[in-house]
């Protein structure tokens, strides 16, 4: 196997790996208490990149850049959604005026 020369190498994967299950651990804890769908939406990016970051670590520490092209794909789809959750945010808070997700039961049938 031929060393990788960086940062990426000197730091332990271990490091990586609790960080990265920090970084989802609080987005899961945003998503799940947090009412305001803006935080909401923060926190499942947070997921995401906590996601890439275990993605690319892994591929560093593998010499394989199939993670790395990966982590390009789930870039450009959080980027599409978050386009489209914030144009759906903006839509909901010009009708109630807020983006409590408690005042969206007035959407159901």
């Amino acid at each position: 196997m031929e060393e990788i020369p960086g940062v990426i190498r000197t730091i332990p994967l271990n490091h990586y790996i609790f960080f990265s299950t920090a970084l989802f651990v609080i987005g899961i804890v945003g998503v799940l208490v947090r009412r305001n769908a803006l935080i909401i939406f923060m926190s499942v990016e947070l997921m995401l990149n906590a996601v890439n970051l275990l993605l690319t670590a892994f591929s560093a520490y593998r010499s394989d850049a199939s993670g790395q092209v990966f982590v390009f794909f789930i870039m450009a789809v959080a980027a599409a959604e978050v386009s489209v959750g914030l144009a759906i945010i903006v839509m909901i808070y010009r009708n109630n005026r807020s983006v409590d997700i408690g005042i969206l039961n007035r959407l159901k049938w």
